[in-house]
């Protein structure tokens, strides 16, 4: 993306061999696709609970990739290239009432317009990080 931009104004981030990667909590869903793909770098039981120097730069790229909400983030700094939005974007509603989108997103928040490739959006309106879900509102709620 031409836009160059830190993760999220309020990430975390983590200096790797490599890689750099970054975490905004307020974000992340805990849909757990990281602690389950690279336990090694991404463990919840752990502090810090991320370390990228634990796996090799691509191995931890592509677990960040899976991530859906876009809490995680990674930038390369051995000269490989930065996640690429996905082409043709892809916009699924998932059960929970979360829209799932990924491709070259401009995302309209109270902080003004965000590039991103990856994000979890709030399906009812009642969440703590406009629009991004945080499962506080009934779509998080069990049913």
């Amino acid at each position: 993306m031409a836009t160059e931009q830190p993760p999220h104004p309020a990430a975390r981030s983590y200096d790797g061999d490599g890689v750099t990667v970054g975490y905004g909590v307020r974000r992340c869903p805990h849909a757990a696709e990281c602690v389950r793909g690279l336990p090694s770098v991404l463990d919840t039981g752990r502090k810090p609970w991320i370390q990228p120097g634990n796996a090799p730069a691509d191995a931890v790229a592509d677990v960040i990739h899976r991530c859906p909400s876009g809490a995680l983030q990674y930038h390369r700094t051995d000269g490989a290239p930065d996640e690429e939005p996905e082409v043709p974007t892809h916009v699924s509603l998932h059960a929970d009432g979360v829209l799932h989108l990924r491709g070259d997103l401009e995302v309209a928040t109270p902080r003004g317009p965000r590039q991103e490739t990856r994000v979890t959006l709030c399906g009812c309106g009642r969440t703590g990080n406009t629009p991004y879900c945080d499962h506080s509102g009934v779509c998080g709620e069990d049913e």
